[in-house]
């Protein structure tokens, strides 16, 4: 996640913070520091970190009908943000 991507995410998530924000970053679906662990929680998906030490889990953006139901069935609420234009 670059400089704007992470200043992005960080806008969008106070907007939302009842919901595990799922960031679309090229092919895949990420999430970062809670969200991170909340998908873990959810799906059993790696819980690993960027070089910043920012906890971060994802996914291919194709199988998003294969994670959303699970994190919907565990009791969380989801926010996907796909790319943003400029």
């Amino acid at each position: 996640m670059n400089a704007q991507e992470l200043k992005n995410y960080k806008a969008i998530r106070e907007q939302y913070p009842s919901v595990v924000l799922l960031f679309r970053v090229g092919d895949f679906y990420e999430a970062y520091f809670e969200d991170a662990k909340n998908l873990v929680k959810a799906t059993q998906i790696a819980l690993t970190k960027q070089s910043d030490g920012t906890p971060m889990a994802g996914f291919p953006f194709h199988a998003l009908e294969t994670w959303l139901p699970k994190l919907v069935r565990s009791g969380f609420r989801v926010a996907i943000c796909d790319a943003l234009t400029k």
